[in-house]
């Protein structure tokens, strides 16, 4: 299968990412198939650069975007929202001071 899924690229403790389509086994740092955009999370407001025309050309074709990239594109009016996931990670416990 192919997803729609971000690449964490940049410095260690600066992440940015890239949308990018790939096979579902390749890992996430791994080979992709072609690059659909970027976004950085750390500018005010969060810059999301994406070209439409392919993403909507590989969902087409059956790509399935993974949930981060779901809710992107969901802002966009890519894709629709969709069911929240179940999986998600519990949040940090605060450490008591």
């Amino acid at each position: 299968m192919v997803k729609i899924r971000l690449r964490r690229m940049g410095a260690k403790k600066q992440p940015t990412y890239r949308f990018v389509v790939s096979d579902a086994r390749s890992p996430r740092d791994g080979r992709f198939i072609e690059i659909v955009g970027h976004y950085n999370p750390r500018t005010r407001p969060k810059t999301v650069v994406i070209n439409e025309e392919k993403v909507k050309e590989w969902l087409s074709k059956g790509a399935q975007p993974s949930d981060p990239v779901r809710r992107l594109l969901a802002e966009r009016g890519l894709v629709e929202r969709g069911p929240i996931s179940e999986t998600k990670r519990a949040p940090k416990a605060k450490k008591a001071s």
